[in-house]
């Protein structure tokens, strides 16, 4: 089986030995690596609270997968790693405007720390036809 790296400028490049997606070609689904509040071309977090940095995030998560074929209406799941669990609310809130219907399977999790002092950061599997 065949992979596929995916890598666009519409997103914040990898600051780590991995890539910004994978795409396993012959089963057309797509792994992102978890993406935090970066903006596309900087290696810095962006300013404000959870609801400005979840909205990056899917803005990360959505580009990556454009690129790669996909969209965020073919995520199956997603798992959302949050600095504090107080930030729930409003990051479900956020995180509903870009997942309207048709959820994608989540798990929630509280972390001690993300990359960059970050609140929240999320991956996702897609599939693409």
């Amino acid at each position: 089986m065949s992979k596929k790296i995916i890598s666009t400028d519409k997103a914040p490049q990898a600051v780590g030995p991995y890539s910004q997606a994978v795409v396993l070609e012959k089963l057309n689904l797509i792994f992102v690596s978890g993406q935090i509040a970066l903006t596309p071309g900087s290696k810095e977090l962006i300013r404000g609270g959870i609801v400005e940095e979840t909205k990056q995030v899917l803005e990360n998560l959505k580009n990556i997968l454009e690129e790669a074929g996909s969209a965020l209406e073919k995520v199956v799941k997603t798992t959302v790693f949050l600095r504090s669990m107080d930030d729930f609310g409003l990051m479900n809130e956020t995180y509903n405007q870009y997942f309207k219907s048709n959820f994608p399977a989540r798990s929630t999790v509280q972390v001690a720390a993300l990359p960059k002092g970050a609140r929240v950061e999320i991956e996702a599997i897609a599939y693409r036809e």
